[in-house]
């Protein structure tokens, strides 16, 4: 159940970034539509190595290598998830600074206007 919340979460911010992206002419908003959309593939990826009896993927001490391998969460999605948070949080970064170049030099953050 929690995966399939998850899922339909992601779905709803993939719609939003899209819409976003491609209805809304000032850049600041196309921005956030990107981090939308960057949230849900996030979102997704956590969603999809969720196991409902899973433990951290940490061997403690108590429990055997076997049972361990049984019952741990996958870490490739974690590790994927904290690369795309740092992708994404440079990527927006280099976006708005240059938006707000665009800002100084054009007086205006709509789109139809910085990329006459």
């Amino acid at each position: 159940m929690i995966q399939v919340m998850a899922f339909i979460t992601a779905g709803c911010l993939l719609a939003i970034g899209v819409w976003a992206l491609s209805f809304k002419d000032n850049l600041i908003k196309k921005v956030l539509g990107l981090t939308f959309i960057t949230d849900a593939v996030n979102l997704t990826l956590i969603a999809m190595g969720y196991r409902s009896d899973g433990v951290v993927p940490i061997i403690p001490e108590n429990m055997g290598l076997v049972e361990f391998a049984a019952n741990a969460a996958y870490p490739l999605p974690m590790a994927l998830v904290l690369t795309n948070i740092v992708i994404g949080v440079a990527t927006c970064a280099l976006i708005a600074g240059l938006i707000v170049k665009a800002y100084n030099r054009l007086g205006t953050v709509s789109s139809k206007e910085v990329f006459k």
